[in-house]
């Protein structure tokens, strides 16, 4: 017995549920989301892309070394064999050549730098997209549970409502039609219920795959939470700003960088090459009869000038192919401010809209809760049904349900905002996680 109940402890020892808000859940996913850890090893890949730019400017040394077994039979014409000499063959050279006008060298090395641009802006939109993947799915969760609680406070109500209308009906205060009623509303919220809490559970797991742990308890959103509106509140700022300074455009403006070098890197096809060359080495070989085994010690510096000339129409064929790409570049980057201001218009009127409805359903939530109170003093005195009270008290959980995801969906649009204007961080998630009440549970 006891060994049966150590087992059933276990799963629950090894795996703690535990509670969080949007802040802890944030710097969980830091540390645990296998999308955000690509970001940082591919960030570190592309920084490597400026050592290897920078290479093709500094001198690059070599060294060659060989050994030969030469066996030989020298004879003459058609006569006999004079002697057979056999010996060994050694040298090496080491060669230092440095770079004195390669254009293309340059161009590479600019290249770079824009490269590197690149992978700190990929990383700081992996960044962006962690916080609004963890944000969105934290909310999810929230209005997952949200949606069960008032699913099931519904067909408690609704339970309610049939006994009492089974019991009317039984003692002849009140017709088969509202218990008919009451036992279809019934029905209905067990069927809403097991959709309900199959889609929480499916909020949950995506969650759990975001950071890696099992999550069995989130802050919910303060029900007096209140939230700013955007700042500046002139909707063509935000749309210039994000033309300007969204990561999708930074990340184009450094692609038509590197696709104009490229240009330049290819008409650089043309152009002649100089190098400083200096060689050191020695050998040893076999002279003559006479002179035996030679060794020869050797040093040479001088500039080593290379023309091209034809190459068969490669270089001429590259450098359109390249300018052809620069104004694939250019168009993409219309695309992305285009994109981007029209992100953050968006963005804008989901966050102002996002208030005003905030405002509106906790108004109808007042009113939805007084109608409910009046209705069921109606149904008290006799005149109002059964089915006035179950309307009534479906509107508040709908109502309620209602404002909740509108709370959350706007918290996501100001999320949203930042990033369609590349500013969204862990300040954000900092100011988001104060409109949520650690002392109460989404359950």
């Amino acid at each position: 017995m006891k060994k049966l109940a150590w087992l059933l402890a276990t799963p629950l020892l090894s795996s703690p549920l535990w509670a969080a808000d949007l802040v802890q859940i944030y710097r969980e996913a830091q540390t645990n989301d296998a999308t955000f850890a690509a970001a940082k090893a591919t960030l570190e890949a592309g920084r490597e892309r400026l050592p290897q730019g920078r290479a093709g400017l500094l001198p690059t040394v070599s060294l060659t070394a060989n050994s030969f077994y030469n066996r030989n039979e020298i004879a003459e014409h058609g006569g006999p064999t004079l002697y057979k000499p056999n010996f060994n063959s050694n040298g090496y050279t080491i060669t230092l050549t440095q770079p004195l006008f390669r254009w293309q060298n340059w161009v590479t090395y600019d290249q770079s730098k824009y490269q590197v641009a690149q992978a700190e802006a990929n990383f700081v939109q992996a960044g962006q997209d962690l916080i609004l993947r963890t944000a969105q799915a934290y909310f999810d969760v929230l209005y997952a549970t949200e949606n069960l609680k008032a699913i099931r406070a519904n067909k408690i109500s609704i339970e309610q409502q049939l006994a009492s209308a089974k019991k009317n009906f039984e003692v002849g205060t009140a017709t088969i039609i509202d218990s008919q009623e009451a036992q279809s509303r019934f029905d209905l919220a067990i069927a809403q219920e097991i959709g309900a809490e199959n889609d929480l559970v499916v909020k949950q797991r995506v969650l759990e795959a975001i950071i890696g742990k099992e999550v069995d308890d989130l802050a919910p959103v303060r029900r007096d939470a209140q939230m700013s509106p955007p700042q500046p509140a002139d909707i063509k700022v935000w749309a210039a700003a994000a033309e300007k300074d969204s990561i999708n455009v930074q990340l184009q403006q450094a692609a038509l960088e590197i696709a104009s070098g490229e240009v330049s890197k290819q008409r650089a096809g043309h152009y002649p090459t100089v190098d400083l060359v200096a060689n050191k080495g020695a050998s040893t070989t076999f002279g003559s009869t006479g002179l035996g085994v030679l060794e020869t010690n050797f040093e040479n510096v001088g500039v080593q000038l290379n023309l091209p000339i034809f190459q068969g129409g490669a270089v001429v064929s590259r450098q359109s192919e390249a300018s052809a790409n620069r104004a694939a570049s250019e168009a993409n980057l219309e695309t992305a401010r285009r994109n981007s201001a029209l992100s953050a218009r968006q963005n804008y009127l989901g966050v102002v809209n996002g208030l005003a409805q905030v405002r509106a359903l906790r108004a109808a939530l007042v009113s939805s809760q007084s109608s409910l109170e009046s209705t069921k003093l109606g149904f008290e005195v006799g005149v109002r049904i059964n089915i006035d009270v179950l309307n009534a008290e479906n509107q508040v959980y709908v109502t309620r349900r209602d404002l909740a995801k509108a709370a959350l969906d706007t918290i996501i649009a100001q999320f949203r905002l930042k990033a369609a204007v590349g500013t969204l961080s862990d300040d954000d998630v900092v100011a988001a996680n104060a409109l949520l009440d650690p002392a109460a549970t989404s359950q």
